[in-house]
């Protein structure tokens, strides 16, 4: 679904839905103690209210944390046998390098090309890449 679409059907359905969500909370705030888990989970959510009804107004952002998840499990996996990589700093280039690739994969940029282009990028200024961007 393109982001206009996303934008109309979430104007269409979720402010009555958020509406009455929030209206259990506030209700449900007043029966509880404040300082009990339900008091301050109801505290919370409604200070951070703003910023969890804002992908109404930016519709290229995604409900579903879902990718990420799925980015991520492949490290939450791997964790376990890189303790055994041999030494301190390996841990962390280990991640840095899976950073790289999971961007580029996310980005739809062929990894090859994106390693490819940096040493030219850093010496000369130019990319190759470019032309794969989003939107270029």
């Amino acid at each position: 679904m393109d982001h206009a679409a996303r934008h109309v059907l979430r104007h269409e359905q979720a402010p009555r839905l958020l509406n009455e969500i929030r209206t259990h909370i506030l209700e449900m705030s007043k029966a509880v103690l404040p300082k009990s888990a339900a008091g301050q989970a109801c505290r919370y959510t409604l200070a951070i209210w703003e910023k969890l009804i804002r992908f109404l107004v930016y519709p290229e952002l995604e409900l579903s944390n879902n990718l990420a998840e799925n980015s991520m499990r492949p490290i939450a996996l791997g964790r376990g046998n890189w303790i055994h990589i041999g030494s301190e700093t390996a841990g962390p280039r280990v991640a840095a390098i899976i950073s790289v690739i999971e961007s580029c994969r996310r980005l739809k940029i062929p990894v090859r090309h994106y390693l490819a282009d940096i040493p030219a990028v850093l010496t000369v200024g130019t990319s190759i890449v470019t032309p794969f961007w989003p939107g270029k």
